[in-house]
């Protein structure tokens, strides 16, 4: 029997464009997380396990689905939250020293990301105990979640738990409010 995983970004921050806002709890613009819901409730399946991330971006928008749909009740998992970014979190992008970033970049798999967050490792270890939870279940499931764990979802469906390089890592674009649709037997 195939078991879907529904992955739903989050939707717009109310934040300055081009910030790095990983870990941080930012909240969403409320009326773009409705939109959303409206958009996406219809396509949800019924007798889904739902989870969120417990980041106010991701809570208020499964907040908005349960409002929608009284079948949907979200539990909060920090294994699908966002990643931390280190003391790069709240800084714009543009302004984080290249030489930081390069350095990163060279050790991306094990390297802390701002000096001090998640490597990228840890990030695919924690969301692979997710989804692993998710095919051991044998049941649809929707994760109210971030493009980072989106990506990480990506390779875990692909066989790939670890990365060793940052040209491993996906680079697709994955729009705020996006609906993804993983499959597996």
């Amino acid at each position: 029997m195939t078991s879907r995983l529904w992955l739903l970004r989050h939707g717009p921050v109310e934040c300055a464009d081009g910030l790095c806002y990983g870990a941080s709890d930012m909240h969403a613009v409320e009326a773009a997380s409705n939109d959303i819901a409206d958009r996406v409730v219809q396509e949800l399946p019924h007798e889904v396990e739902f989870f969120s991330s417990p980041l106010s971006r991701c809570a208020q928008l499964a907040l908005a689905l349960e409002a929608r749909r009284p079948d949907l009740l979200a539990q909060f998992d920090t294994r699908i939250a966002e990643m931390s970014f280190g003391t790069w979190e709240g800084q714009a992008w543009n302004d984080i020293p290249r030489a930081e970033f390069d350095e990163w970049l060279a050790e991306f798999a094990t390297a802390p990301a701002g000096g001090s967050g998640e490597s990228t490792n840890a990030l695919m270890a924690r969301v692979g105990d997710a989804y692993d939870g998710w095919r051991a279940g044998g049941r649809d499931a929707l994760w109210v979640t971030h493009a980072g764990v989106m990506r990480a979802v990506m390779l875990l469906h692909q066989g790939v738990r670890k990365v060793e390089r940052a040209d491993q890592w996906p680079t697709r674009a994955i729009a705020l409010g996006e609906l993804m649709v993983i499959e597996a037997d």
